[in-house]
């Protein structure tokens, strides 16, 4: 099986389209790489910057509509920018042999999908032993797998309880709670909003839920980078469509690295990991310019109609796809909605509903891109 892929990709005779539509606008698509810097700057910095230092400090509610807005974003991202585009070029009419027989972009996605959740398994069992360990005869109360905690409001003195009025945010502490009928993992969304990130210092943090967010960023910043650097390429190379392309990746991109930064912006970063943030910001920042740069610099050679181009960027496409699905589903729609104790209490139902219909908004402006890259 596997030397048939290899024969696939690498041996089989190319007829494929050996060229690429690239026409000029030498100025233009150099001014790409800077437009396009900034506005995936202004996407994933600014929740992070606006988290962190009070004077662009945000009233609760802006990181409210960000949050659910870029959950919506990352998962249109998910079907309509990844997974489609997966399909076309794992479809198209040069291909022959195998990869024309069956579906690949969805099996690919799906794959990926079922494996990300193998992996998730195993890494939150591996953190729970680690926890026990470290904590001895009390972790027994913090199974990962068996325990049903809840996070409730920890005592403050009143000067830290203003601060929490008026940032809308509580700290949390977990106790034991019978009527909570979901294992811990499911309430790890809990803190999603980070208490510190947002000036609501807390003094100690769920180890467990720590390392799961870690998980969840980082394996959300490695789906989105993956697309980053292929629509990079598209748009150096692009020809007549060039235009419409550059106006709509640099909405694509802000939309994108908003939904990304905020999730960043809400995880709890310890101060051994201060800079962690910053630099997941700096790669998806600075991802997509770097590839039209190099999409530039091989703009006579590089055949994004090749067989080998397209097999490649179906691959990749159908794998960020699968890990979006699952993060956008899993860890952005169920844990945040279902699980977590944001929408609980008196008048939670009306919040819900707003963080589903800002979640739509995000949703669909993103999907409308689609019909234009």
């Amino acid at each position: 099986m596997i030397n048939q892929l290899y024969y696939e990709i690498f041996k089989r005779e190319d007829t494929c389209e050996a060229e690429n539509d690239f026409n000029g606008r030498m100025g233009a698509r150099i001014s790409a790489i800077f437009v396009i810097m900034f506005t995936s700057f202004l996407g994933t910095f600014f929740p992070v910057l606006a988290s962190r230092y009070s004077f662009i400090r945000l009233p609760s509610w802006c990181f409210f509509i960000a949050k659910y807005f870029g959950s919506g974003v990352i998962v249109a991202t998910a079907f309509i920018h990844l997974l489609q585009p997966a399909n076309e070029s794992l479809t198209d009419e040069c291909l022959t042999g195998p990869i024309t027989e069956y579906p690949w972009a969805f099996g690919i996605c799906l794959m990926t999908l079922f494996l990300l959740f193998f992996f998730e398994l195993v890494a939150y069992h591996v953190i729970d032993k680690k926890v026990q360990a470290a904590s001895g005869a009390n972790a027994q109360s913090h199974s990962h797998f068996g325990d049903e905690a809840l996070y409730t409001k920890k005592e403050v003195d009143s000067e830290d309880e203003e601060e929490y009025k008026k940032e809308g945010t509580q700290t949390v502490a977990k106790v034991a709670d019978p009527e909570n009928p979901y294992p811990n993992h499911f309430s790890h969304a809990n803190d999603h909003q980070d208490p510190q990130a947002i000036g609501t210092p807390v003094e100690e943090q769920d180890k467990e839920h720590y390392y799961g967010q870690l998980l969840n960023v980082f394996v959300l910043e490695f789906g989105v980078i993956f697309h980053s650097v292929f629509i990079g390429l598209a748009l150096a190379v692009s020809g007549d469509e060039f235009v419409s392309l550059y106006i709509v990746l640099v909405f694509h991109q802000m939309f994108e690295g908003l939904g990304l930064g905020t999730r960043i912006a809400t995880t709890y970063w310890p101060k051994d990991k201060r800079w962690t943030p910053w630099l997941l910001c700096l790669a998806y920042t600075l991802t997509t310019p770097i590839a039209i740069a190099i999409g530039l610099g091989v703009r006579k050679s590089y055949p994004p109609g090749s067989r080998t181009a397209l097999l490649t960027n179906g691959v990749f496409d159908s794998i960020s796809s699968g890990i979006l699905v699952y993060t956008g589903l899993v860890e952005l729609m169920a844990h945040e909605f279902l699980y977590s104790n944001e929408f609980k209490g008196e008048g939670g139902f009306k919040k819900m509903l707003a963080a589903y219909f800002i979640m739509c908004w995000g949703t669909g402006l993103m999907a409308l891109l689609g019909k234009w890259a």
